[in-house]
């Protein structure tokens, strides 16, 4: 895969095909128990792997798995697209204590980027979880307000019935669903700038939004194919390399095990096949990887900072 690649601390752009993409990383650190995370992955998975999920995607010394909190800017066909919004500033989030009024500088990574809120023009929510939707608004006079004034919100219709007062916000589970409904969901509809959409959605001629149940009802990933480059941005389908050596073993945020277990199969069975770069919404360092399948299963090829 042809890559053009500059580094920052937080912010690095690579060029895949005929769209630039820029990663914001608000912070990278150890997140929770390795087995805690993914609850069915083994001590020895974890060992075995040192030399090189370490220091990236694990910290042997706390035994806890390392995770980032990331965006993706996106620039095709004249565009400006974000690929999740992070936490956002200032939520209660009692069921979560690492999120709960949490304050970071996401939109001043943005502007290092180059992104100013009123230039963006799709905001896609891969779900509806909240490191994924918070800076979907943000605070103005006591309330909360679209952040992203111009830009189309592309939500995943299953996850805004599930989440949403309809299904009476995750059916009641957490009371965090209903306080990240109430906060970054519902001010997007009053709005009027949510786009519900189900099965698939075609953003343009390089971009496309596929469902991936299980994570959630309407987890979903998108897809990258321009000039002979592609890629899938997978959500939170993985959130740690142990999963691709072992795809039937889930996150603990899972609703649906047995349905998130064959989401996650059938894309990284595609991905080897298709050769496509894989980009998880939380992997650390590099961010993104080439999967190779090995036996029933699959194994890891090159990081994208190799595959230039």
């Amino acid at each position: 895969m042809n890559s053009d690649n500059s580094w920052s601390k937080n912010v690095q752009t690579f060029v895949w095909g005929d769209v630039e993409v820029t990663r914001v990383v608000e912070l990278q650190v150890p997140f929770a128990p390795a087995r805690t995370l993914v609850p069915e992955s083994t001590t020895e998975v974890w060992t075995d792997n040192e030399d090189w999920l370490a220091p990236d995607h694990w910290d042997p010394g706390s035994d806890q798995a390392v995770v980032a909190l990331q965006t993706w800017v996106l620039r095709s066909g004249g565009r400006t697209v974000l690929v999740d919004t992070s936490v956002g500033n200032g939520r209660e989030r009692p069921d979560s204590p690492h999120f709960h009024q949490w304050q970071g500088n996401f939109l001043e990574l943005l502007a290092q980027a180059g992104v100013e809120p009123q230039q963006v023009d799709v905001v896609v929510n891969t779900h509806l979880h909240g490191d994924h939707v918070g800076w979907n608004t943000l605070g103005v006079d006591g309330d909360w307000v679209p952040t992203f004034p111009n830009a189309q919100y592309l939500i995943p219709a299953a996850d805004d019935f599930h989440y949403g007062p309809d299904n009476a916000y995750g059916n009641g589970a957490r009371e965090d669903d209903r306080l990240i409904y109430e906060d970054s969901i519902a001010p997007v509809h009053r709005f009027g700038q949510a786009v519900l959409w189900d099965g698939s959605h075609r953003i343009d001629e390089h971009l496309t939004l596929e469902s991936a149940p299980g994570h959630t009802p309407g987890s979903s990933v998108l897809r990258l194919d321009s000039a002979g480059d592609r890629v899938i941005f997978v959500g939170d389908l993985l959130h740690s390399p142990v999963q691709i050596l072992q795809p039937g073993w889930n996150s603990c945020f899972c609703l649906d095990p047995v349905q998130a277990a064959a989401s996650r199969r059938r894309i990284l069975e595609r991905a080897a096949a298709a050769r496509e770069l894989v980009v998880p919404a939380h992997f650390g360092g590099a961010g993104a990887v080439e999967v190779r399948k090995e036996g029933q299963g699959f194994t890891l090829g090159l990081w994208a900072t190799l595959a230039m």
